[in-house]
Formats: C-alpha cells, sequence, structure tokens
C-alpha cells in the first residue's frame, strides 16, 4: 500500500497558503482535471496505482476522484472529476489541487513525477439533477432536485420499503445528471392492460415495462384483440425507446413466443415482425454475434468483419421437446445444409454492397418462426407448409441480388409427387398492407417430399406454401374415387351411345330442337368420357406431342360439355320466359356454330399463346402409384378458361333451373290439390333437368374442409354416371323413346304397329320452315300443357309449331 505524508485539514492549509480567504461559496465544489505524469521503477498494474494515489493524495483534503480515464504511453495522460466536499474558496481549493498533484510520490520500488505543465485545473459547475415526474409500473414518484453524486429516497407507494435515485456527474459533459431509479424494493401498482396502457415507456422503464408485460401473460394467456394490441404497442416503444441490452432483448423474445400461439389478425402479425426486425436492428452485445432462442423463435445476430467477408449462413438443426430451435451459423456461403435440417439459409457475398459506408460495422440478423399458423393469409388458396427463415442487414432494403438468397426449408407434411409447392415471402405490403404471401423474385429450385429448396433475389421472411385445392385426400379413399370415376365414366359412354344411336336412328325423336340439342350434348360427353378413360395410357408414351394432343382435345371437349348444356338452358329459357313474339331463322345451326366453335376458339388461343400450357401432370393411380394425365399444366390458363368458363355457365343454368321451378309452382298452385303421381312427376323433371344442366358439378365448388370427402364420393358418382342418367331420364323414362323401340325392335305382342298421337306428343303443328318462332300467348298455353303430361319431360317438350306471326321480329 501506499503511504503519503499527512497534509493538515484542507482548511488549515488554506490559511498557511496566507491569503486572505472568502468563504462566500458553501457547497460542493467540482473541478475537471487533466493530468500528465511519468512513472517509473517496477510497476505491475499502472492504472491502479494512479488510482489509489490520486485517491489517498486528494481524499486526504476532503475531496473524491470521480470518472478517472487513464491512458497508457509513455506518459500517462489522465482525466478526472474532483468533488470538494466542505465550503471552500474556489481559486483557493484549484491551487491545493494544484500544489497537491505536482508533489508527485517516491518511494522504494517506484516513483511518480508531474511537471508543472502537466495539470491543467478547470472549475465547473454541474447544476442541480432536475425535478422529474416519472410514471412506472410502481406508481407515479416525483424525484426533486438534487445536487450532483448525491441519492435522493422516498417511501414506496405500496409496501413499506424506499425507492432510490442517485444524481450522478456525468462524466462526458460534467452536468448534473439521473441515473436509473431503484424501485426493486416496491410493489407494482400495475394489475392489468389498461393500467399497463397509461404508462408512458422511458429508456428508464423499459426493463419494467417488459417484466409487467410477461407477468400479464403469465396470468392471462387467452387475450383479446384490444389487449394484444396493448402489449404490441408497449413492445414496439421499448424496442423503439429504451436500451436493449441481451438480457432485454431475451425477454422481448420469450414474449413474442408467447404471442405467436396467440390468434392475431393480419395487421398484428405485421406488428410483431417489426419489433423483432427492430430489436435484432438496436440490440447492443459484446463479440461478434449473439442470438435469443425461445419457443419457436430464435434470432442469430451477427456484426460480420467487413475485410473477411465471404457470405452468411444461417441454419436450424432441430427442434427441442419444448419447440425452442438449436441453432448454427457458419461465416461462409454453402448452399446444401445437412440432410435434417430444418430450416437453411445462405446470404452470398454479394450482399456486402448493401453495408454502410460510414465506417460502422454491418449488423446482419436471421430469424426463425417455428409456428406456422402465425402467418396466416385467407387470400391464397395454399397453406404454409414449412417454418419460416428470414434475412436482413440493419438500415438496408437489399433487393435484386445477382447472385441469389439460397435457402432450404423442410416439409411440415411431406409432399406427394403430384402436389404443387411455392417459394414465397411475407409482404407487408400485401392486401391494403395488411400482410400476406407473395412470390416475386422467389423461384423453386428443388423439391422433393421432405424439402424445397428456393432461390430469391432479396432478403425478408420466407416461406414454402401448398397448393391445398389440389391436395388429395387419403390413399384409400383416391383409390376408390378413381375406381369409380373410371367405371362411371365407362358406363355412360356405353349408355350416351345408346342414347345417341337411338336419336339418330329414329327421324321422329329428332324433330324438336331440345332433342338436336341433347344429341350435341351426348356427342360432347362420348368425347370427354373416352379421352379421360384412354387419357393415362396415352400418356404412358412419353411422347410430349401425343400428349399436348390429348390433353388439348380432352379440354376440347370438357368445353363443348358445358357450352352445349348452358346452350339447352337458354334453349329452355326462350321457350318457357320470354314475353314477345320473335322469329329465330338459323335456330339450331347457330347453336351448333357457337356449341362447337366457342371451345374451339378457347383451345386454339391457348395453343397460339402457349402450346405448353398442355401437358404431363402426375395423379394418383389405381394401386397408389403416380401416373401420368394429359392435362392444363399452367394455373392461370385453367383458372381462366375452366373454372371461370364452368363457373359462368352454372351461374346461367342455376338461373334457368330456378325459372322452371318458378313454373312448376305455379302450375302446382292453380290445381285444387297435388296427387301423389303429380309430386313424382315434378321430382322427375327436377332430377332430369339437374343432369341435363350439369348442376351435379356444383358439388366441386363445395369440396372443401370437413365435408370435401363425401361431398367428392357424391361429385364422382354423380357426373361419372351423367351419362347413364340421361339415357335413364331421356330414353328409358320418355314415352315417344320407347314407343319407337316397341315399333321398330320390339316383335310379338310387344311390337306396336299404331301411333296415331305421335303428332300430339311430339309436335303441336306444323314445324316453322328453317327457324324457331316464339310467341309468348301460344308458347306458355301449349308449354303449360305439355308440362301437365306425364309422358313428356320439360327438356323433351316440343317448341315447334305455327304460332300468330303478327307483329313478329325476327332475331338475326
Amino acid at each position: 500500500m501506499l503511504t503519503f505524508n499527512k497534509y493538515l485539514p484542507v482548511a488549515i492549509y488554506i490559511w498557511i497558503l496566507g491569503s486572505s480567504l472568502n468563504y462566500a461559496d458553501f457547497g460542493d465544489i467540482f473541478y475537471r482535471v487533466y493530468l500528465n505524469l511519468t512513472m517509473s521503477g517496477s510497476i505491475t498494474d499502472p492504472q491502479h496505482t494512479i488510482q489509489q494515489w490520486l485517491q489517498q493524495t486528494l481524499g486526504k483534503c476532503s475531496m473524491h476522484i470521480w470518472n478517472l480515464e487513464i491512458k497508457e504511453a509513455p506518459n500517462y495522460v489522465t482525466t478526472f472529476q474532483v468533488q470538494a466536499m466542505v465550503p471552500v474558496n474556489i481559486s483557493a481549493t484549484e491551487r491545493l489541487i494544484f500544489k497537491l498533484l505536482t508533489k508527485g510520490y517516491t518511494n522504494a520500488t517506484f516513483s511518480i513525477s508531474v511537471p508543472s505543465g502537466g495539470v491543467n485545473i478547470m472549475h465547473k459547475d454541474p447544476g442541480l439533477c432536475p425535478e422529474e415526474t416519472m410514471l412506472t409500473v410502481y406508481g407515479i414518484y416525483v424525484w426533486h432536485e438534487m445536487t450532483p453524486q448525491s441519492e435522493c429516497t422516498m417511501g414506496c407507494l405500496r409496501g413499506n420499503e424506499s425507492a432510490t435515485r442517485f444524481c450522478k456527474l456525468n462524466g462526458s459533459t460534467d452536468r448534473a445528471a439521473w441515473d436509473h431509479p431503484d424501485l426493486s424494493k416496491c410493489t407494482r401498482t400495475v394489475s392489468d392492460f389498461e393500467d399497463l396502457e397509461n404508462i408512458t415507456v422511458t429508456a428508464d422503464n423499459s426493463a419494467d415495462i417488459v417484466d409487467m408485460i410477461e407477468d400479464l401473460l403469465n396470468e392471462q394467456t387467452d387475450l383479446n384483440d384490444a389487449q394484444l394490441d396493448i402489449v404490441l404497442e408497449k413492445l414496439s416503444e421499448v424496442t423503439e425507446i429504451g436500451t436493449l441490452t441481451t438480457d432485454l432483448s431475451s425477454d422481448i423474445t420469450k414474449i413474442v413466443s408467447g404471442i405467436c400461439y396467440i390468434k392475431t389478425r393480419p395487421t398484428q402479425v405485421n406488428k410483431i415482425l417489426s419489433i423483432t426486425d427492430l430489436m435484432g436492428d438496436r440490440t447492443v452485445f459484446e463479440g461478434d454475434a449473439c442470438n435469443m432462442t425461445a419457443p419457436s423463435l430464435a434470432l442469430q445476430l451477427i456484426n460480420p468483419d467487413t475485410s473477411q467477408f465471404h457470405g452468411l449462413t444461417f441454419g436450424v438443426s432441430s427442434l427441442l421437446n419444448d419447440s425452442t430451435p438449436e441453432i448454427f451459423y457458419d461465416k461462409n456461403f454453402t448452399e446444401h445444409p445437412d440432410t435434417g435440417t430444418v430450416a437453411f439459409i445462405a446470404l452470398p457475398r454479394t450482399i456486402e454492397s448493401f453495408f454502410p459506408n460510414d465506417g460502422e460495422r454491418p449488423r446482419v440478423q436471421f430469424h426463425f418462426y417455428g409456428t406456422e399458423k402465425f402467418f396466416e393469409d385467407p387470400t391464397v388458396g395454399m397453406k404454409l407448409n414449412s417454418y419460416v427463415v428470414s434475412a436482413s442487414v440493419t438500415n438496408a432494403t437489399v433487393s435484386n441480388l445477382e447472385i441469389p438468397v439460397m435457402l432450404t426449408l423442410r416439409h411440415l407434411q411431406n409432399k406427394e409427387d403430384w402436389d404443387i409447392v411455392k417459394c414465397v415471402y411475407w409482404d407487408f405490403n400485401q392486401n391494403d398492407e395488411k400482410g400476406g404471401w407473395n412470390d416475386t423474385g422467389c423461384d423453386t429450385v428443388t423439391s422433393n417430399a421432405t424439402h424445397t429448396s428456393c432461390s430469391c433475389d432479396h432478403l425478408t421472411h420466407f416461406g414454402v406454401l401448398l397448393d391445398i385445392s389440389k391436395t388429395p385426400i387419403s390413399a384409400k379413399d383416391e383409390k376408390i374415387l378413381t375406381i369409380m370415376s373410371y367405371v362411371g365414366c365407362g358406363i355412360s359412354s356405353i349408355f350416351l351411345g345408346v342414347t345417341l344411336l337411338t336419336y339418330l336412328a329414329f327421324e321422329k325423336l329428332r324433330r324438336d330442337y331440345p332433342s338436336k340439342i341433347l344429341i350435341n350434348l351426348s356427342v360432347a360427353l362420348i368425347g370427354l368420357n373416352m379421352l379421360f378413360l384412354v387419357n393415362s395410357w396415352l400418356a404412358s408414351f412419353n411422347s410430349n406431342a401425343i400428349c399436348i394432343t390429348v390433353a388439348a382435345f380432352l379440354h376440347y371437349f370438357f368445353l363443348a360439355t358445358f357450352t352445349w348444356m348452358g346452350l339447352g338452358a337458354i334453349n329452355m329459357y326462350l321457350a318457357l320466359v320470354k314475353v314477345f313474339n320473335s322469329y329465330v331463322p338459323s335456330y339450331i345451326h347457330k347453336f351448333c356454330a357457337l356449341g362447337w366453335g366457342l371451345p374451339l376458339l378457347v383451345v386454339s388461343l391457348v395453343l397460339a399463346i402457349d402450346i405448353n400450357s398442355y401437358g404431363t401432370s402426375l395423379s394418383r393411380a389405381l394401386f397408389q402409384e403416380s401416373t401420368a394425365f394429359c392435362w392444363l399444366k399452367n394455373d392461370v390458363t385453367f383458372y381462366v378458361t375452366v373454372v371461370s368458363f364452368v363457373t359462368l355457365v352454372m351461374i346461367c343454368n342455376i338461373s334457368v333451373f330456378a325459372v322452371v321451378l318458378v313454373q312448376i309452382h305455379k302450375m302446382r298452385a292453380n290445381k285444387p290439390s297435388s296427387s301423389r303421381k303429380g309430386f313424382l312427376h315434378d321430382l322427375r323433371v327436377v332430377a332430369s333437368l339437374s343432369f341435363l344442366l350439369g348442376l351435379t358439378w356444383i358439388l366441386s365448388f363445395g369440396a372443401w374442409g370437413p365435408a370435401k370427402t363425401p361431398l367428392l364420393y357424391l361429385f364422382s358418382l354423380l357426373n361419372s354416371l351423367q351419362g347413364f342418367f340421361i339415357f335413364l331420364f331421356y330414353c328409358l323414362m320418355k314415352d315417344n323413346v320407347r314407343k319407337q323401340w316397341r315399333i321398330h325392335l320390339c316383335c310379338g305382342r310387344f311390337r306396336r304397329t299404331e301411333y296415331s298421337d305421335w303428332s300430339h306428343s311430339v309436335t303441336l303443328g306444323a314445324k316453322a320452315k328453317g327457324g324457331l318462332q316464339i310467341s309468348s300467348p301460344s308458347m306458355k298455353t301449349e308449354t303449360t300443357r305439355e308440362m301437365k303430361s306425364s309422358d313428356t319431360s320439360i327438356s323433351g317438350t316440343s317448341h315447334d309449331g305455327v304460332f300468330p306471326t303478327r307483329d313478329r321480329k325476327t332475331i338475326k
């Protein structure tokens, strides 16, 4: 220990100086001292030696040393603050400090010398710590004015302990400044979210706010939207204002981890992501890297050395039992992760161009979110099939990278060969700035059953979507549905052929327009069913030309089928609803041009724009194996030329169907009573129209959620047998057809030789030559008579007849 000569008390020493002292200045006096000194001899710890010498030299004269800074050199440059604790004269005390320091120190092992020109002393007036009112989780505290280097004490608002706050002397500004208050012995006064909302977040109370949020979440885990908004707002303010130490950031990470399991709104998702991003930017830590983990959430912060930057790699190797991620990072660019990696992202060296140019060390952060339900976007027909990983550079928007970012994400649900996956990122501006998935700038590189690899030209939050609209049901159900479809299409093809031959063979059956429309619809359905049955066989040849041809023809007959179903509805509308006399020249020819020409136009446009829209896709075969199928590959083409087309036809057909139901209701209302026979006839009319107009296809629009499997069974059964039901209602159950069969095909007592009532059941008069004439009064009278007949279906009613032509209009 150093030993010094004992000096007289400061008051006596000043008197010895012989000056006429002025004690007008009472209270603590502060000085800033700059000192250059040299040391010689055997010294193991120069800084400790200098500090001990100053404290003993000035401390004996009731002075204190504050904020000592020492820079080692051949000459030790030292600066510190001196506080004189007794009423003294300012100038006299300054001379005393000078004399004590320039005296130096010498003992047997070392010496300290200070030249007279090596001391610079300046008097400082630090002022007072101002009165300040603080709103904290412990209540409202008013800290009164205090002198520097003194402590203010007051009783806690709750409890019998005390709260303290120190007024310190700032080492840089030489001004008085309040330190953080010590309220650890007090009891919190905030007990609910409304109290939390009224607290103003400051740098001093940020840690207390976070502690309070943790306590509230421990007490109440199921938050409503208003409470969650309060929590997110306070966390946002803490990340903006607070001093984010690693401990504080770790606490915030745990809170966000818990919030990720709470049902959130899209706007709240954006808020949470902004909080974690800003926290990663502002967290203060020592060294090159720091990480924070919590269940289903991890942050890796890296301050890379720009002189040795070769890219960065971050990944999650696994999740622990409590879902806490096990993370790793590498200071190099690696494209391929180890097998089994949960999430992996590699940043190329080119992101160095986005680092700051002001000499500051850059900050790169990686985030991992291990809860897929947190990122919900109801506007996309796909579900998130991976966890989410993100990367960012502080104060930079990284985009348009020449070398893309590579990432690999493990699937939450194994991908089948026919499944469609898409690499996407979370776009904060999507859905009116509520946030949503966007695939711009991201491409799928490879995808297997367990992992998908992506390349993106920017940095943000990445994930992999699975197209749930094309996700198959269970393997067992898929096998049954496939068998049902093939068997049903085969049966339909046979009975459609019988229907077609019947109407073509017997000229009297095809005199009316509904029968001619039925013939065209049967041709289209036969083509559709036959191509469906041989599709996989033709696709097995692995010929792109054959597959494109088959897909184009299948697309054509599919559109033709729906076109003719729509034309059947239009024809029915003209017969039942039109309220003016009109004559349609070349009626059936126009229908044929539209029924076969419109699908041809659509398919031709697809081939002309992008022939590769047709091709091979994968579907489930009968025995759980993937098999090729020739159809549309392009999603945009599929939705524009198939989904939208079917939707428009269905809207038209449903409207006509509703009109027919209204007509039936009016007819039944005019009858004295409804007989059981009449009810069964009406039921038959409704059923026959449902198959003729293709209304069973509506089931495909409702095949979602829990009802998906049973609706798919019903859909496959009814639609694959559509041809059989057409035969049932328009051949087997139709009297006119049965009469023709008995006249031409039967023998013996079953053969019918007379059919004098044919003209009454088929036509109501002579056929208008070359066109259709529609007259409201006559048409509705004759149609009503036909609807009342138990022998004729509505769709089979003849609309040919000679009606009054006065004031008729010709439709060209």
